[in-house]
């Protein structure tokens, strides 16, 4: 090495969740920065969980030879400081944030190396509504607080290539320039590791070429070729009946409903859609995110579904590290309860069971913990008879009580909207409420109607003040949403019955009655 000797390591945070490989992925930097002759030095720190807090890999590589110093060895750290990260790799976009929010990336020395793909938390899936981070903020803050950047969605990139996070994530790293290692170093490393090496190597290369290029390749979803005709078929009849705004969330709509249901169901969507397409834009976006939700409702059906997709097993083998030789055994465990198993029973046999269960509380209280080895035959075999009772869901109880309630949504929607669009959009937001299986959707249902009874019919049949209705229903879905055991919202709706000053129109205290939409059986 000639010119002035450097007077600073290359320093290099690594931020994974658990399980997604970052121990081996420092291994492979380490192998391959010492067989360059470079002096490396690693050290971990222990998230709390796997999704409160970070893993994080912290490596300094000298960027001069063992060769070129002699008896001289510089003195390397063992923990990174703020403000002094050259290359921050994240595989999780929030776990980018975390790393932003701490000072590890900053703009005028950081490059960051990060996936764009979210894994939720637990507080996120645990809220009543939407209580996802905005993703376009942690971007912005990304983009702001980086000196360079190499972002694209590395889950997609490892699924494509059927191989684990860490070995794009690598590539990744390497593509991005800032190491004195040679890519086919990186190569050695993974291939004197030995642990699942053609797929390491697959997911090294597809993440070096995606860095190199900084996007990501496209990726067809992973569906039969005939479910993608019909729903192409759909979304063509979308986009000629819908306005340009609508599209991207139609798209996404028609595809998913397709898959839980069938094309009929999917274009049964597009129906209950119509009456709003020419009206307010925010008010059309907002019932077409919602009802797309709504009729793609969670039951065991649909968890037998996702548990036999094919991609799903070449997934976990990727994260497991197995070759084609290993055998790798998945464990599911299942708990459903009484109505849980209703949920999926024709309509009059789940009512008359439910009917007893009233007056019996061992059948009320039923709950049956199953383990289910999906990657046994007699396992697999009970997953896909289950995901293929999709056919008869039209006639089980949960599908007819959806379908009326979503009717009857529907049509305080459109009443709603030839008085105020705050108000429909209001309403229509009001179905964030209801989500999920068991006690959960217990409660958001509870909390909906509970609005509905106290606001929403009130306000919809003169009975309250119609200008103020909107913020006293955004109030008390926000009770509801940040307190899903109800006390919040019986607050809220005390305070509205206490402030309100528009006595009841006689003979209609009970509100409207509004007329469900007719069942009908949908392939």
């Amino acid at each position: 090495m000639t010119g002035v000797p450097p007077s600073s390591p290359i320093t290099l945070l690594i931020a994974a969740l658990g399980g997604e490989g970052g121990g081996v992925l420092t291994g492979w930097i380490v192998a391959a920065a010492e067989q360059a002759g470079y002096p490396v030095q690693a050290t971990s720190i222990p998230g709390v969980a796997q999704r409160t807090g970070a893993t994080t890999y912290y490596l300094e590589i000298w960027p001069e030879k063992w060769i070129a110093l002699g008896n001289r060895g510089p003195v390397l750290s063992l923990a990174p400081a703020i403000g002094e990260v050259d290359i921050l790799a994240s595989s999780e976009l929030l776990e980018t944030g975390r790393a932003i929010r701490a000072g590890f990336v900053t703009p005028d020395r950081t490059l960051l190396v990060a996936s764009t793909h979210r894994f939720f938390t637990t507080l996120e899936k645990m809220a009543m509504g939407d209580g996802r981070f905005d993703a376009a903020r942690l971007r912005e803050a990304a983009v702001a607080r980086s000196r360079a950047r190499v972002m694209f969605d590395m889950e997609r990139v490892a699924a494509d290539s059927g191989a684990p996070l860490s070995a794009v994530l690598l590539g990744a790293i390497a593509g991005c320039g800032r190491l004195p290692v040679p890519d086919g170093l990186f190569r050695e490393a993974i291939r004197a590791d030995g642990r699942a090496v053609e797929a390491n190597l697959r997911g090294f290369e597809a993440g070096l070429d995606a860095a190199r290029k900084e996007t990501a390749p496209e990726r067809l979803p992973a569906k039969r070729a005939s479910a993608r005709v019909d729903a192409a078929a759909l979304i063509a009849r979308a986009r000629d009946e819908f306005p340009a705004a609508l599209h991207e969330t139609l798209d996404h709509a028609v595809r998913r409903l397709v898959d839980y249901q069938g094309v009929g169901y999917a274009a049964h969507y597009l129906d209950r859609l119509r009456p709003f397409r020419d009206g307010d834009i925010r008010l059309s976006t907002t019932v077409a995110r919602h009802l797309a939700v709504r009729m793609s409702y969670e039951d065991v059906i649909r968890v037998a579904q996702a548990k036999t997709r094919p991609g799903r097993f070449a997934r976990i083998r990727a994260e497991a590290g197995a070759d084609a030789k290993d055998s790798v055994v998945v464990t599911e465990f299942f708990k459903p309860g009484l109505r849980e198993i209703c949920d999926i029973l024709p309509k009059s046999l789940a009512e008359w069971i439910l009917a007893r269960a009233q007056t019996r509380p061992w059948l009320r209280d039923f709950q049956k913990g199953m383990e289910l080895h999906s990657t046994t035959l007699w396992g697999y075999g009970r997953l896909r008879l289950l995901a293929r009772l999709r056919r008869f869901r039209p006639i089980s109880w949960r599908y007819v009580g959806e379908q009326a309630a979503i009717g009857d949504w529907l049509a305080m929607v459109a009443q709603a909207s030839e008085r105020s669009t705050d108000l429909a959009i209001e309403i229509a937001d009001c179905a964030r409420l209801i989500k999920g299986y068991g006690g959960t959707h217990r409660r958001g249902t509870a909390n909906f109607d509970r609005i509905a009874d106290a606001l929403i019919r009130p306000a919809l049949a003169g009975q309250s003040e119609l200008s103020s209705a909107p913020s006293r229903i955004a109030a008390a879905r926000g009770a509801a949403l940040a307190d899903p055991d109800g006390a919040a919202l019986d607050d809220a709706i005390d305070g509205v019955a206490a402030a309100s000053t528009i006595p009841p129109v006689p003979g209609r205290e009970s509100g409207l009655i509004f007329e469900s939409a007719s069942h009908q059986e949908l392939a």
